[in-house]
Order: C-alpha cells, then sequence, then structure tokens
C-alpha cells in the first residue's frame, strides 16, 4: 500500500472563487425563514433542484468555540440547537468524535467551514447523517477511519450521508477514509403505497458539488468486507445532482445510482477507479413483489482516469442488475493511464436491464454551467475539495499523487500517515465582515488565504527552491 514518503511542492492559482446543548449566539432570526429567503440561491455559485436551499439564513450565529466533542461551545451543542442557525468556527484544529455518527434533525442549518482560522475543522473518527431538511455544508473535513478496528468488526459509518433527507448541499468538503461510502445520498426505499410517496420519502433535492471524495478503506472494518466506496445513491433517490467533485481511490460507486434514481453527474473528475466507477443497479433482490422504476441518468463532461488499482479496460459507466436505465451521455472522456481511450459502457451480470440512450438530458437542473471535459482535471484540482485556499497535508497529498499518476487504494488510514494532528487555532468571527445571507467574507479573502496553494516543502526541498 502507499506509503508518503516525501512532501512535495504543488502550485495552482486558483480563479477568482464564486463560493467564495449550550452555544454562543447571535439571534437574527425570522419568524418564517422558508417564506423569507423563497428562490434566492443558497450561496453563489449553488447549482442543482436543492440550489434554492436556505440552510440558516436570517437565524442565529451559534459560535463554536472549542473542539470538544459536546458540551458547551461545541460543534454537536450547535447542531443540536433547535430553529435557524448558521454554525461559524471560532477554532480551527480536530473535533475527535469519539467512534461515533452524529445524526442532524433539526432543519434551516448551514454549517459554515470557511469561518474557522487556518487550518479549518477536520472531524476524525466518526461521521455524519442528515435526516431533516434545508442543510447547507461547506468547507469542512471528515476523516473516520477504522482507527486499529478489527476487520469486520461491524464500525461502518459513511463520512456523510443523507437519509431521507431534502433540499441539502454539501459543496466544497472533504470526505476521505471511511469504512462506508464517502458521501451519500439514502433513506428507505419504500416509504407508502406510491411511487410519488416512495420519492418523497427518501433523499431528493440533493446537490453533492466541488468535493474530494477519496481513500475509501477497503478490507477493513465494515461487516461486509471489501468497502471502499465512493457515493450511493440510494433507491428511488430523485433530484440529485453530482456536480464538479474529485473521486480518487476509491474501489466503486463513483457513483453508485441504485433503481429508480434521477439523477445528473457532470463534470466529475474520477480517478484510480477500482472495479466499477459510475454504475446504475436496480436489483431484483431488493425490489422482489414491487414494480420497477426506470433510471435516469444525465453524465455529461465527465473524466475518468485509471491509476494504479484499476482494472484493465475498466468503462466509464456499467450497468448491472434487472432494472432499465433511460441513459444520456455527451463528452465523457475515460482513459487508461497510459492517455488510450476506455470503452465508454460496459456490464456486470447477466441480467434483463435494458441501456436507453438518450440524446437529449433526461435529468438536468436549470442554467446548470458545464465545463468542457478537457479542461476539467487542471481546474478541479484546484478548485475541489475543502477550503481550497487552505489545503491540509492529507488533502495536497491527495490531490498531488493525481496529478502524478499515483497513489491507490487502501485499507486503513495508517498507510497514509494516520489521523491528522494539527495545533488548535483561535479566532474570532466578527460578523461585520461577513455577508450573513451567503457567509461569504466581504473582503473577498478567507480565513487563512494568503495567495496561491502551495503543497508543504520538506526543508530540502525549500532549501533546493530558494
Amino acid at each position: 500500500m502507499m506509503k508518503w514518503l516525501a512532501t512535495v511542492a504543488f502550485m495552482a492559482t486558483i480563479p477568482a472563487l464564486p463560493f467564495a446543548a449550550q452555544a454562543e449566539v447571535s439571534d437574527r432570526s425570522s419568524p418564517n425563514p422558508a417564506v423569507q429567503n423563497a428562490g434566492k440561491p443558497a450561496f453563489p455559485g449553488a447549482q442543482g433542484w436543492a440550489a434554492a436551499t436556505q440552510g440558516g439564513r436570517g437565524g442565529s450565529i451559534i459560535r463554536v468555540t472549542n473542539l470538544n466533542p459536546d458540551g458547551p461551545g461545541s460543534f454537536k451543542a450547535a447542531v443540536e440547537t433547535k430553529g435557524p442557525r448558521i454554525i461559524v468556527f471560532e477554532v480551527g484544529g480536530v473535533i475527535d468524535m469519539g467512534m461515533t455518527a452524529l445524526d442532524i434533525t433539526e432543519p434551516y442549518l448551514t454549517i459554515a467551514g470557511q469561518t474557522a482560522p487556518s487550518p479549518g475543522v477536520t472531524f476524525i473518527r466518526g461521521g455524519f447523517d442528515v435526516k431533516t431538511h434545508d442543510v447547507i455544508i461547506r468547507h469542512i473535513r471528515i476523516r473516520p477511519g477504522a482507527d486499529g478496528g478489527a476487520k469486520r468488526s461491524g464500525w461502518e459509518p459513511d463520512a456523510l450521508s443523507t437519509v431521507g433527507a431534502r433540499n441539502v448541499i454539501v459543496d466544497h468538503s472533504t470526505m476521505t477514509w471511511a469504512p462506508d461510502e464517502n458521501l451519500s445520498a439514502s433513506g428507505p426505499r419504500f416509504t407508502g403505497d406510491t411511487v410519488e410517496e416512495w420519492r418523497k420519502g427518501t433523499s431528493h433535492n440533493i446537490t453533492f458539488s466541488y468535493n474530494l471524495l477519496a481513500e475509501g478503506l477497503a478490507d477493513s472494518t465494515h461487516p461486509k468486507g471489501e468497502h471502499s466506496k465512493g457515493s450511493l445513491i440510494h433507491d428511488n433517490a430523485t433530484g440529485i445532482l453530482i456536480y464538479r467533485n474529485i473521486y480518487a481511490h476509491n474501489v466503486e460507486r463513483s457513483p453508485l445510482l441504485k433503481g429508480g434514481v434521477h439523477a445528473a453527474v457532470v463534470n466529475n473528475f474520477i480517478y484510480d477507479p477500482g472495479t466499477r466507477a459510475v454504475h446504475y443497479n436496480l436489483m431484483a433482490l431488493e425490489w422482489a413483489g414491487v414494480p420497477y422504476q426506470l433510471g435516469e441518468l444525465s453524465a455529461v463532461g465527465n473524466v475518468m482516469r485509471a491509476g494504479p488499482s484499476t482494472d484493465d479496460s475498466l468503462p466509464f459507466m456499467m450497468l448491472g442488475g434487472d432494472g432499465d436505465l433511460r441513459y444520456h451521455a455527451r463528452d465523457n472522456i475515460a482513459v487508461d493511464k497510459y492517455g488510450e481511450p476506455l470503452p465508454q459502457f460496459g456490464r456486470y451480470g447477466v441480467t434483463k436491464a435494458k441501456l436507453i440512450e438518450a440524446r437529449q438530458p433526461v435529468v438536468w437542473p436549470q442554467g446548470l454551467p458545464v465545463m468542457p471535459a478537457a479542461e476539467l482535471e487542471t481546474y478541479l484540482l484546484a478548485n475541489a475539495g475543502a477550503r481550497p485556499w487552505d489545503r491540509d497535508a492529507d488533502d495536497i497529498r491527495v490531490l498531488f499523487f493525481i496529478a502524478e499518476g499515483r497513489g491507490e487504494i487502501i485499507d486503513d488510514e495508517k498507510e497514509t500517515g494516520g489521523y491528522p494532528k494539527q495545533k488548535p487555532t483561535k479566532a474570532p468571527f466578527i460578523d461585520a465582515d461577513w455577508n450573513l445571507d451567503t457567509m461569504e467574507p466581504k473582503s473577498g479573502r478567507y480565513p487563512g488565504q494568503k495567495g496561491p496553494i502551495q503543497e508543504n516543502q520538506s526543508a530540502r526541498d525549500a532549501q533546493m527552491r530558494r
């Protein structure tokens, strides 16, 4: 497995970014945020069916003042506060979740990781389950890891999952080392008696944008065994936009769309997938006695580049199971690690599933900008992931190895150096410095933003490059 033996220099000039219990609370809540904020974009550049999600806009400002797992001033206390709220950070560093998953059940929430002082906030040894509506999550890192657990011992968190949620945006965040999926949209398959009720009862109107989803743990603590997965979009989820994310070093599910899903997968960069990249699968065993629903997928402007872990001749998109898929594909690039073309389509399983090709997008959000696939890799390496102006060492390592064609699928976070150790930092959050509607800095510069991104250099590299 991969060992990071040295730190090497990496520079990328970032284009002007368009995204650019008890706790300390400033009350600015409105009586009806859903009405007051109807139709407004969540933030500049928000896309998809969830683009107008209001999150905590107009609500209380809740300050996270320590890195404790719970208690007064903690992130957990802020999340559990009722009512519209924007969580800001007056601390930077690592929050140890103690091998637990945090349920987010109170709606109208914005988690503004961009407000933290450098190096930002990283959550370890745990994950998030979003079980509500109108949530915006930006610029955080979640690294669950195995923490020395025995193989198949039952620790199986997603880094982040929506569970029967709606109107949720997860943007510019990093999820790595999950024993289950790194980032998913999930929920019950069949809630109610009609297809409309099924779709309403599971996750819908979800945007995953500009995230770094890497190094899902393969032969680790998941009870099923191998489980290095990027994203699972569960049966009957609709209004799903997977947009400008980087998937790297996951065995499969980059993403996997299950039966009846309606999704647009646009401008994503998939590096070093193992046995599958994008795939669709309605499993007969999970739909016994239930009428199959047609899946719909628009895949446009994506890039899949094979790496050291990738099966030979791996197709960009694969169809499995028994359900039919209506599929529109355009300007998708798939190449092996030497730049030679790979197949655009393949199958796994000898089943009756049909691919119904469409000339026009079958699922498409209004006004979605699309970048030519040939321009995508360089752009996303500079812009995807948490706090691209203020990368941590693990994000830098992953991104630089992608650029070099290096790295591989791992079984344990220790293979890459283990959990991060960061010195805690503190800085006050000053309301007047921020646009509280969009949570963008009025100055145009984020905490910790000093100039072009650089990878940390070893002492020898720094000496040689003066």
